[in-house]
């Protein structure tokens, strides 16, 4: 535990922070910047003394002290000041070093009421068992200008988007299995990501968590990186590491529910400050934890400031915000009777729909290149359209709809796969309805779902193959790319926390295949602009043929804006190989094979069209021309002509 002075100094109360436009827009639920005002924040007094200004916001609290390595950890000593009618609670602590821990004491004004609390706006936090909130400067020096012009200029343009989830704990350790430090791991992962072509990687929620088997969505520590990977600088280094390298960052943001630990945000002050106070509305029943009140002045002063705060002081460039289902319906893993339906009936939470309309113009406004994407499970209209149209907002929504059906549809054993070739293709009847990504993430290899590699069909080699189609139809169908560490290496097992990925399997050629066909799918979506650019309009795609169920076979035109180079894909779903199988395109001239996934240097058999085709004049598929084609068994084939 770190030590800071133990002089039980008198706290000073003619030191403050907040103005009384900061009382008044907290109050109102329009303060953005709160971590400015509340907290610990080394400062010095008008006097010229040095010392540590506190703040809490605990507007139902009798009294309220802050105790901590600086006075003996005595409860009774340093007792903060009610700012008249504000709800905070604030004081001038002389002399507090940095990196002194501390907490609060609470004192409520009914029935006995006494709590610890680690500090909600603390931007340092120690472990358990202490759970300590930890005095921390955020000083750092970034080196990121490049990055973040850029990053600007492109917020309008149609990039790639290919995102690398990670968690950081479990990526890449250490010798015995330790965690690597957030500086060791940036220069690694930054290296790699870079090799294998993304253009972000995605991080697991990083905010502290007391318990580590939660993967961070139960956060305690909203304004605090967790502290088990290095200290806040340590982070910004991570951060300003992947921008030198032209890498995107994007947080999980958690945003629905906190967990219920006795030192965090529930019943903060002796009230449901934070939650609901209805448990049909404020305790979650599937993750036993609480419920955002998003009605609430301070509800929304804390998570937008908690949102901006990491695009401040963080660099992030995006927010990957999980669970929105279960924020958008108020019956959301309740049985009938255990929810409160709206004011209108419904089932719909409208606070949480204004929330997130305010949310993303507020963003907008203050962060416009910094991007949104919303892990959204159901049909709710208009995710990723803007609120002044009745949308949410959203620059992009995860499509789950595709992410289940194409798993379910590759799971199949070959021989009755054309019983389910609508799961492959119904997704095109609603693709352009929103900005879509398509996600592989950490959700489907986790719970006994076992390894995206091991839950493919058929022996070992037509494993491989399987996986190999799988992540070529994520990557030529149209939306953005998601794929969680390890299924490029197409790791048997499934993944677990508690170790690193599988590096070792890159020994074996298999294995080694699928790695090196990630790598060129992101070289070729990243190069091609007709494999992104319209990634949410029906004018970049057209199907050749989506019925050939007989011989699960689909194919397919991605196209750019300006018609000049044009891709077919096209994908062999079973384990037969097809001779002279004829595909209609729209003109002649050579195709050149880009993409074969049974190519040796992928771990296949080399089976394919020595390089490209030569279209014919003969009519098909409702084209002018035609190409004879050899499909490998189990592959998908890239097809590129260019004017």
């Amino acid at each position: 535990m770190h030590q800071g002075n133990t002089r039980r100094t008198a706290v000073r109360h003619d030191v403050s922070r907040l103005s009384e436009d900061d009382i008044h827009w907290l109050n109102e639920g329009s303060h953005f910047r709160l971590y400015e005002k509340l907290g610990a924040h080394p400062m010095q007094a008008p006097d010229g003394t040095s010392g540590v200004y506190f703040g809490v916001f605990a507007p139902h609290a009798h009294a309220v002290s802050v105790f901590g390595s600086f006075n003996d950890w005595d409860k009774d000593v340093s007792m903060l000041r009610r700012r008249d009618n504000s709800g905070v609670w604030e004081g001038f602590v002389p002399e507090v070093a940095h990196g002194a821990t501390y907490k609060f004491h609470i004192w409520g004004q009914h029935d006995g009421y006494e709590a610890d609390k680690a500090d909600p706006y603390g931007f340092r936090h120690d472990g358990a068992p202490s759970n300590a909130s930890i005095v921390w400067a955020l000083d750092h020096t970034w080196d990121d200008g490049d990055w973040m012009a850029t990053r600007q200029a492109q917020a309008t343009q149609p990039t790639p988007v290919s995102i690398y989830e990670v968690h950081l704990g479990s990526w890449m350790r250490g010798e015995d299995n330790v965690f690597l430090n957030y500086r060791e791991i940036a220069e690694r992962l930054a290296e790699y990501t870079v090799e294998m072509g993304f253009t972000h990687v995605e991080i697991m929620p990083v905010t502290e968590h007391p318990f580590y088997a939660s993967w961070g969505y139960q956060s305690t520590g909203y304004f605090a990186p967790t502290s088990r990977y290095g200290t806040p600088q340590d982070f910004m280094y991570f951060v300003d590491c992947m921008h030198q390298h032209d890498i995107g960052v994007i947080l999980d943001w958690v945003p629905g529910h906190f967990p219920t630990d006795a030192h965090g945000l529930g019943y903060f002050d002796g009230t449901h400050l934070y939650e609901h106070p209805d448990p049909r509305r404020g305790i979650h029943p599937e993750w036993q934890s609480f419920v955002f009140d998003y009605e609430r002045p301070e509800v929304q002063s804390l998570l937008f400031s908690n949102a901006f705060f990491w695009a401040d002081k963080y660099h992030v460039d995006g927010f990957r915000v999980d669970a929105v289902s279960s924020m958008l319906y108020l019956n959301y893993s309740r049985e009938d009777g255990d929810w409160i339906p709206n004011q209108y009936g419904g089932q719909e939470n409208l606070e949480a729909v204004a929330f997130f309309r305010r949310f993303h113009a507020e963003l907008a406004t203050r962060y416009p290149d910094v991007r949104s994407f919303a892990e959204e499970s159901t049909a709710w209209p208009m995710v990723s359209r803007p609120g002044y149209l009745g949308g949410l907002g959203f620059d992009y929504k995860w499509d789950m709809g595709w992410m289940n059906d194409t798993l379910a549809y590759f799971q199949q054993d070959p021989i009755y796969r054309k019983f389910y070739q609508q799961k492959l293709t119904f997704r095109l009847m609603y693709a352009f309805s929103e900005n879509y990504v398509l996600p592989l993430s950490h959700d489907e290899v986790v719970h006994g779902k076992g390894s995206l590699l091991d839950r493919m069909p058929g022996d070992y080699g037509q494993k491989f193959a399987n996986l190999k189609v799988l992540l070529g139809n994520q990557y030529m169908q149209p939306g953005k790319k998601m794929l969680f560490m390890g299924s490029e290496l197409a790791q048997w097992r499934e993944w677990n926390h508690d170790t690193s990925l599988d590096w070792n399997l890159l020994e074996y050629p298999a294995h080694a295949g699928v790695q090196q066909w990630v790598k060129d799918l992101n070289r070729l979506y990243r190069s091609e602009t007709a494999l992104h650019e319209q990634d949410s309009s029906p004018d970049g795609f057209e199907w050749i043929d989506c019925l050939d169920n007989d011989n699960s076979v689909i194919s397919f035109l991605r196209k750019g804006r300006d018609g000049h180079t044009l891709f077919l894909a096209i994908f062999n779903h079973t384990p037969l190989p097809r001779h002279d199988y004829r595909v209609g395109v729209p003109r002649g001239g050579h195709w050149q094979e880009v993409l074969n996934s049974d190519a040796t240097c992928y771990g296949g058999a080399g089976a394919g069209n020595l390089g490209g085709v030569h279209a014919d004049s003969e009519p098909n598929h409702h084209h002018p021309c035609s190409l004879a084609l050899t499909l490998p068994p189990l592959s998908c084939l890239v097809f590129r002509s260019a004017l």
